[in-house]
């Protein structure tokens, strides 16, 4: 193989296969502002792009810009988040954006410090957000970035260990043009997304294949090394479908944690006896009790295995209302607030195929 690139060379590669091969017209592109970008570098994290389109829409659509999100009901966000997971991007988002409502007069700030004090942005986000609308010249490394970097380099170790982030940030930093940066880093998500792939990289299609040690040594798709995976705890709840008429009895999860401020059915511990737990705690009476099938959530760090009982209540529903935390939902005519997708789920298939005395 011959010897690397040149800097300037490697840009140049990269921006002139953008203009032919890149992505131009994803909804965020059509209309590159800072707003904009943000939103959907935030929906991009640990997300993919097909799946964070109709998501985005809808978010524009009725956030359309950083006041209209400042000034949301915070249960009003997290419903436009419901089903992209990972729910404390949309809690910072929605800082943020008070932030910036609040300390910028309602711009986004254009200063690298300023962007990357703000609630959930990282120094690659931030770098991101004003290279793609504003041309600054910040690198970023996501996970595309990554993958094309470890394996243009022969880069060794899994990117999450230290040492080997701050290799691959100085090469970012480095590679980074001083003009055309939105190009060049967009160059490099889309050449990782479309062709530098984590199964099969389509190395014949891709501008720098004659310089990559990766594919001189014949496997590309060694690199990035894999993190050493250890097996995954796993933990038990058991979650309460209390139901009365085509109601069902929702709890507000603390602020912080899983699935933090979100909407999900109350739960008790598999050691306790549900009957007395509702009657202790929520103040309803229950009679018929079901087990449903169980379920698997899995998280980063956890398999969640979900145990669900649908217990119907007996005494007046209202008798719950005066108290902070819960509410009635009506499966019917549901309302717009906030739902982890597998609650939301088990709640939608329970309604389904539930019978007619709950009609």
């Amino acid at each position: 193989m011959n010897n690397i690139l040149s800097v300037e060379d490697f840009s140049d590669r990269m921006k002139t296969w953008h203009r032919r091969a890149g992505r131009k017209n994803l909804p965020w592109q059509r209309n590159p502002t800072s707003y904009r970008i943000w939103v959907s570098e935030i929906m991009l994290q640990q997300t993919q792009v097909a799946t964070v389109i109709p998501y985005f829409n809808r978010f524009i659509d009725s956030f359309p810009g950083i006041t209209e999100l400042a000034d949301a009901d915070p249960d009003e966000v997290l419903h436009h988040w419901s089903g992209l997971g990972y729910y404390a991007r949309a809690r910072n988002l929605h800082q943020a954006a008070r932030q910036i409502r609040d300390n910028h007069r309602g711009r986004f700030p254009e200063v690298f410090e300023q962007v990357l004090a703000l609630p959930g942005i990282g120094r690659s986000t931030a770098g991101a957000i004003l290279s793609l609308s504003l041309g600054q010249p910040y690198p970023i490394l996501d996970g595309n970035v990554k993958r094309v970097l470890t394996r243009f380099f022969a880069v060794t170790g899994w990117p999450g260990e230290a040492a080997v982030a701050k290799q691959l940030w100085t090469m970012a930093e480095q590679l980074t043009p001083e003009r055309g940066a939105g190009i060049y880093n967009q160059a490099m998500m889309d050449l990782g997304a479309g062709v530098c792939t984590r199964g099969k990289p389509a190395c014949a299609d891709c501008p720098l294949v004659d310089q990559c040690r990766g594919y001189a040594e014949g496997d590309p798709a060694r690199y990035p090394n894999a993190r050493v995976r250890k097996n995954l705890p796993v933990r038990a709840v058991r979650m309460l479908l209390l139901h009365h008429d085509r109601e069902m009895l929702l709890e507000q999860r603390p602020p912080t944690g899983i699935w933090g401020g979100l909407w999900s059915l109350p739960e008790c511990g598999m050691e306790i006896d549900p009957a007395e737990h509702c009657k202790a705690h929520l103040d309803v009476r229950v009679g018929e009790m079901r087990d449903l099938p169980i379920r698997r959530h899995t998280f980063t760090h956890f398999h969640l295995d979900i145990h669900p009982l649908a217990l119907r209540v007996e005494n007046n529903a209202e008798c719950v209302m005066d108290r902070p935390g819960l509410v009635w939902y009506n499966t019917a005519k549901p309302d717009r607030r906030g739902l982890a997708a597998p609650v939301s789920r088990l709640i939608e298939e329970f309604s389904r195929v539930s019978t007619g005395d709950d009609e």
